[in-house]
Parts: structure tokens; C-alpha cells; sequence
């Protein structure tokens, strides 16, 4: 009971609730290597009093706790337990002291507390809006993974470039009022290198693998023919050979045309950006670029580097990169070249017409081996990971190798690499996706070297990362989106929908499961969500309508069941939907007709009051393959594969563009805008007739 007790004061759960009528208990080994990597011992019973009697010490002595949040003007509760008769000190970001709490700016500011027994304590105060912002208003735009965008220019996998050009392209002629990509986040270094976005070395900063390195205004005065001939031969050996992206060959590719271009002096204007880019971004900033200098020394896993280089702060780590310092300003300079890329994405989707622009993905964690890892290790749990419990699809349960923040060290810090984070991120973004938002609330921790099932929840201050997501939301004008698919606690939904936060609804999950299990009407689905058809971890909706995703595990052996079996689910369930959309008049092209009911899908989608609508851009072009397929690493060529069509070739932007296919597809969602100097219609009709046609129809 008092293990229970301790653990209890830490977030720690010692029981966990995978359904309303199941609790299953957590083994006590697994608690105490938690509390352990929290700086607890609760080794032992005594260990367990002592840690107890210290917290109940502390708990009295202390005045304030080390972070306090507030949403307009009604004081916390943290303010309100305060002794009669306390006085309160506010030294705001803007400069300005304040000793009454009367209409506190929004921003992070000190706040002072001084009691009439001596007692004396400082707390973060986080002054946060109600909500994150909304969009204007219904919209519809495109999800893709940016690697797998392709044009006639990329140098082996999409990059920014061709972003800003997808995004201007859609706005103008299609109406649409967003692009959602991958996490852009950069990759730890080395060969391989883990083609994964979900499992990045740096959240706070992109990866220059992204660049179009002829955009960058210097390359213009550097000959490199030969690699530009290089950069065809890697595009075409995905477009027109079938190859696989090969991502390591790109950045080889990119990295030595980059440092020829660094050798090329800056402008004045372009010298005093780029001070300016590294006088905002500091140590944070310094920090990550040494990490990317130290590893191209050492390895890309600080782990095994020589001790003193495994502290950021050490003296052997300040004079390595004094000595590294060229490399140190390489990289620096490359996340400057990124982030121009990305806001020059972000300015051709706004001068687009769209409403949002891009919406940029947070993942859930870190690489172990990274650079945020090593730069802010007193923020994160040593020896635990982040995963999941066992549930219905996975009955081992989930270790993702990313380790945990510690909720203490977040609270202590006043939740500075959160708001570091999210600053960094939101700069360029017109809204943010949160991977596995449910993180906010808690994350299931598994200790090193055991498995999955033996890990436990360990909660996180919601109110607090929810307050500081809507300021930091705020300043940057953006709308946030939660991955909130899967086990879902009580009240988390909830929470995030009174926050503003968006959700994410997959029409295949979108069923009465309290009841009759049957497919939801369109108008019962709620309406702050991006409503969509499938995501980068699910099959296409092509494969889903067809069953050629149950067929493709079969043959990789991930299926659980006997392949009849499942294929009977599987066609039950979809018949179930085509004969919703039927009868609801969204199928007249009639039973077979694999774009129809591809269409059907959206059309449905369309009759929702979501928010957002998401088109899956592989299937605006009848791709079969999914981006990823979980369960697998050397089995399949996840994060890989090219835009393809039916048929499975690969197409280039440039032919996206105009496929009679799409336009198809984007001719059933509204037109919103019309591109400069033409209606909608009359652009369309310059695309040729095929935008009017409509395979598949029945005979007149």
C-alpha cells in the first residue's frame, strides 16, 4: 500500500483499465524501476517511508509548485490554497512587474509568492487563451509524405520544393485549404539511416535531407554539373526504373553540393537573416549542431562517444567544439537553409488562397541516440522507453525505443523543452498534427530490458501541456490537430475538444461501438476532426475496398488468423460500408467499380460536419501500397516507395497534376476559391474533357 501510495504522488500507475469491465494490476518490480528512473528509491519498504516522509515534508514546506497555469483571469488553484494574506510578485516576459493579478498578458512569466509566516516560492506562470485557434471555416486539402512527392526536379525524394509547388498548385486550381506532411523532423545521422520520420535525432529542428538545393540563392554561383546529372540519375531510377527512394544516397548527393555552396560568401541581407536565425534559436541551436558535428566523429549514438563528450555542458565537450567549430556553423547553416525552405513552403500556401497552409506532424519521441536526447538529458527518463499495452491488435504490446520526458523535470523547468519545441515547429506551420496526442495525458513507460506488457502508465500534467500547446498555438496563428486513434482513456477526448484541439477520425473506425457496431451516418460525426479516409500506417483505400491488404500480410505472415477467415471479415465489413454508401446515394457508378467507390468514400466524408477533410494524396492516383506497414522492418520497404498509380508506377508531381484520375476525385469536393484571372470551371475546362467524364457510370 505505501509502494501504491509513493507511486501514486509520481503519476505512477499501479493498475491499468484496458476496457470498462478489466483492471489488470501492474507487478511491482516494474513500478519501482519507474519511480527509480523519477530519482525515487523505493527499493525497499524503508526506502519507501523515507521517500514518503520526505514528500509529506516537502509538500508542507513548499508554497508553490514549480509551474502554475492560468487561462484568462480567474486565478489557479495553486494561487487560491495560498495562506490569507500572501503577496504576489509577477515579473512578466514583456518587462513589466505586476503585484495584483488583474488581466495578466498571455506569455510565460515569474511569478513570486511571499507568505506572512516567512515561507517564500517562484513558479513558472503560464498565461494561456482558452482554446488553440480554429480553422475559418470547412475545408478540404491533401495528406502525403513528402519523400514520396516526387517531381522532375527532386534529387531522388520530394523535398521543399516540391511541397511549396504542391501546395501552390492545389490551392489555385483545386480549392484546397491545406497540405499535411510526415514529420520533417532531422534524422540521426549515419549509414543506414533509419528511413523512419516517427523515430527522429531532433524534433526542435528539420532535416536538410529536405532542402531543393538549387533553390539556396548561393548555389547559383557554384558549377556542379556532374552532380546535377547525379541528382537525375537517382530521380530517375524511382520514377521510371521501379527503384526504391534511396534516402542515404540523396543526402550523400545533397550534402557534397551543399558544402560547395557554403563556400560561397553571404550577402549582407542574407548575413544579417541568418544572424538573426541563430540569435533566436541559441543554445538550442548550438546544441544541435554540435551534436551533428561531434557525431560525424564519434558515431551517431552519444552513448558510446568518450565520457566527457556525453555531457553537453562539459569542459571537453566546450573545447571539442571549439575545435569542431567550421562543422559546428555547417550545420547551423544548414538548419537555417531548411527553415527558409519551409517558410517559403508555408507563404506559397497562403499565397495560394489556402486558409491553412501546411500542417506540419509532431512525433511522439526522440531517438535515444540523438541530438535532443543527449542536449536535454535531465529531461528525459534514463532506461525506459515509450510503447504501449496489450490490446486487441497487439497482444505483446508496443516498445517504440523513444524515451519518455519526466514529468518532474518538465514541471521544474517550466515546461521549457516543451515550449522550446513547439515554438520550433510552429514557425512555419499554417497547423500542427500531434502523433499519439494522447501523450498529453500519459504515456506507457517500459523499463530496458523487459517486455512491453511489463511497462505502466506514468501521467503527465495535461492542464499544463494543454496550456502551454494553446499559447504557443496562439502566437504562431495555428490550429492543432490530435492523432487520438486507439485505446483512448475516459475524458481525454473531451479535454482536447474544450481545448480546441481537432481530432482524427478514420471512416473505417468510425462505427457505434457502445451499441450496434454498425457503420456511423455521416451527420452523428463530430465536427472538430480532420475526417479522413486512411493514414500513412493503414492501407490505401483502394487496397481496403479490394482486400488487397489482407492478402499482402498474408504473404508477409503477420496474419493471426487463418487467411479465409479474415479475408470473410474483411469483405463483410466492406460490404457493410458500400451498401451504406449506396443506399445513401453516394455509389451511382454501381456495384465493381473500384474509382467510384473510391470516390464514394470521400463523398461520404464530404457529408460529415468535420472540420477538415483529408485526402489521402496516393489515392486521389489509385495507389495500392501503403507507406508503411506496421509489424515490419526488412520485410517490406517501409518509408520507401514513390507516389504510384494503379498499375504501380510511380508518378512524378508534374504528372499528378494531370491526372484525369484526380481531377476526378477533386471534382466532388467544393471550390472555394477560384485561381487568379479564371473561375474555377474555366480552368478546369482548359484540363481537357476527361475532368467531365466519369468511368465506371452505368449506361444511359
Amino acid at each position: 500500500m505505501s509502494l501504491a501510495r509513493l507511486a501514486a504522488l509520481h503519476g505512477v500507475a499501479t493498475s491499468y483499465a484496458p476496457s470498462a469491465d478489466v483492471t489488470v494490476p501492474i507487478r511491482d518490480a516494474t513500478v519501482i524501476a519507474v519511480l527509480a528512473a523519477l530519482g525515487v528509491d523505493a527499493s525497499t519498504p524503508e526506502a519507501v517511508r523515507e521517500e514518503l516522509d520526505r514528500q509529506a515534508a516537502a509538500a508542507g514546506s513548499r508554497l508553490l509548485p514549480g509551474t502554475v497555469v492560468a487561462r484568462g483571469d480567474v486565478r489557479p488553484q495553486a494561487v487560491r490554497d495560498l495562506p490569507d494574506g500572501t503577496t504576489l510578485r509577477i515579473e512578466t516576459e514583456q518587462g513589466t512587474t505586476l503585484d495584483a493579478w488583474h488581466q495578466l498578458p498571455l506569455g510565460v512569466h515569474r511569478l513570486h509568492a511571499e507568505a506572512p509566516d516567512g515561507r517564500s516560492g517562484q513558479a513558472t506562470l503560464v498565461v494561456a487563451p482558452e482554446r488553440v485557434p480554429q480553422p475559418p471555416g470547412r475545408t478540404h486539402g491533401f495528406l502525403v509524405q513528402l519523400y514520396s512527392l516526387l517531381s522532375a526536379r527532386s534529387w531522388g525524394m520530394g523535398d521543399l520544393g516540391d511541397l511549396a509547388d504542391l501546395a501552390a498548385w492545389s490551392g489555385r486550381v483545386l480549392g484546397a485549404g491545406f497540405v499535411q506532411v510526415n514529420p520533417l523532423h532531422a534524422a540521426v545521422s549515419g549509414t543506414p539511416t533509419d528511413p523512419s520520420p516517427y523515430r527522429p535525432s531532433s524534433r526542435r529542428f528539420p532535416d536538410p535531407v529536405h532542402l531543393r538545393v538549387e533553390a539556396v540563392p548561393e548555389y547559383a554561383y557554384v558549377e556542379d554539373q556532374g552532380r546535377l546529372k547525379q541528382a537525375a540519375a537517382l530521380r530517375d531510377a524511382v520514377l521510371r526504373e521501379g527503384g526504391l527512394i534511396d534516402r542515404d544516397a540523396v543526402w550523400a548527393l545533397k550534402k557534397e553540393a551543399l558544402e560547395l555552396v557554403a563556400r560561397i560568401p553571404l550577402a549582407p541581407g542574407r548575413r544579417a537573416a541568418y544572424a538573426d536565425f541563430l540569435a533566436a534559436q541559441g543554445q538550442a541551436l548550438d546544441d544541435h549542431a554540435t551534436w551533428c558535428a561531434l557525431a560525424e566523429v564519434h558515431g551517431s549514438d552519444w552513448h558510446g562517444w568518450p565520457p566527457g563528450l556525453r555531457d553537453p555542458r562539459s569542459a571537453e565537450t566546450a573545447r571539442a567544439r571549439v575545435e569542431l567549430q567550421d562543422r559546428v556553423d555547417f550545420h547551423m547553416w544548414l538548419a537555417w537553409l531548411t527553415d527558409t525552405q519551409l517558410a517559403a513552403a508555408q507563404r506559397a500556401a497562403v499565397d495560394a488562397g489556402m486558409e491553412i497552409g501546411v500542417v506540419h506532424d509532431l512525433a511522439v519521441g526522440v531517438h535515444p541516440g540523438g541530438a535532443d536526447a543527449w542536449a536535454q538529458q535531465d529531461a528525459f527518463a534514463a532506461g525506459m522507453s515509450v510503447g504501449a499495452p496489450p490490446d486487441a491488435f497487439n497482444a505483446r504490446g508496443q516498445d517504440w525505443g523513444l524515451p519518455p520526458w519526466r514529468p518532474d523535470a518538465l514541471a521544474a523547468s517550466g515546461y521549457a523543452p516543451f515550449r522550446g519545441l513547439l515554438r520550433g515547429i510552429l514557425r512555419n506551420a499554417g497547423a500542427l498534427r500531434i502523433d499519439h496526442v494522447m501523450g498529453l495525458f500519459r504515456l506507457w513507460w517500459v523499463p530496458d530490458g523487459v517486455d512491453p506488457t511489463e511497462g505502466t502508465y506514468v501521467r503527465y500534467d495535461a492542464e499544463a501541456m494543454l496550456a502551454i500547446l494553446a499559447l504557443e498555438a496562439h502566437r504562431a496563428g495555428a490550429a492543432v490537430i490530435g492523432e487520438d486513434l486507439g485505446t483512448v482513456e475516459p475524458g481525454v477526448r473531451e479535454a482536447l475538444s474544450s481545448s480546441g484541439v481537432l481530432g482524427t477520425s478514420v471512416l473505417w473506425f468510425e462505427r457505434d461501438w457502445s451499441d450496434t457496431g454498425r457503420p456511423l451516418p455521416p451527420d452523428t460525426w463530430r465536427e472538430g476532426c480532420v475526417a479522413t479516409a486512411t493514414t500513412h500506417d493503414l492501407p490505401s483505400t483502394t487496397a481496403r475496398l479490394t482486400g488487397e491488404h489482407v492478402e499482402l500480410r498474408h504473404r508477409l505472415g503477420l496474419l493471426t488468423r487463418p487467411l479465409r477467415q479474415e479475408e470473410a471479415e474483411d469483405r463483410a465489413e466492406v460490404s457493410e460500408w458500400l451498401g451504406l454508401f449506396s443506399r445513401s446515394g453516394l455509389l451511382p457508378e454501381g456495384p465493381g467499380c473500384e474509382e467510384g467507390e473510391v470516390r464514394a468514400v470521400y463523398r461520404f466524408l464530404l457529408r460529415t460536419p468535420a472540420l477538415m477533410t483529408g485526402v489521402w494524396l496516393p489515392d486521389a492516383v489509385g495507389d495500392r501500397r501503403p507507406q508503411n506497414l506496421p509489424g515490419t522492418w526488412d520485410q517490406y520497404p517501409n518509408w520507401r516507395l514513390p507516389i504510384a498509380d494503379a498499375q504501380g508506377h510511380p508518378v512524378a508531381l508534374e504528372e499528378l497534376t494531370a491526372s484525369p484520375r484526380l481531377h476526378r476525385l477533386m471534382s466532388e469536393f467544393p471550390a472555394r476559391r477560384t485561381p487568379p484571372g479564371a473561375p474555377r470551371a474555366q480552368a478546369f475546362a482548359t484540363l481537357g474533357p476527361w475532368t467531365r467524364r466519369t468511368p465506371c457510370a452505368p449506361a444511359p
